[in-house]
């Protein structure tokens, strides 16, 4: 059985509250998108509402929202929030990322079976 739920952070969870509670949203979406030259790049943004193909997950009390088309994808994934010097990111740990790319881009993925 996979492991279907997304895991914050503590710190990744703390940023996503302060967003949500700067822009309001429905919660955390967290998507894929086909770029670079492993295939697969990270996208985080907030939900401004729920589709129909969607999937909502709960971390923390965080409603995280994933398409149902890449939760097999992102299944397992840990969502961090990093700070070093000026700059900060969200960090992914992924069971299921097989590569990624030199610059950091992009990873190649596939989904459990």
């Amino acid at each position: 059985m996979t492991d279907s739920t997304i895991h914050l952070s503590d710190a990744a969870a703390h940023r996503v509250e302060q967003f949500l509670a700067e822009r309001g949203g429905a919660g955390l979406r967290l998507d894929l998108k086909r770029t670079g030259c492993s295939g697969w790049a990270y996208v985080v943004e907030l939900a401004e509402a729920v589709g129909d193909d969607d999937e909502v997950l709960f971390d923390h009390g965080i409603r995280i929202v994933v398409g149902r088309d890449v939760l097999p994808m992102l299944a397992g994934t840990r969502v961090d929030f990093v700070r070093q010097g000026l700059n900060s990111t969200f960090e992914f740990e992924n069971p299921n990322a097989t590569d990624a790319c030199g610059c950091g881009e992009s990873v190649a993925i596939s989904a459990p079976s």
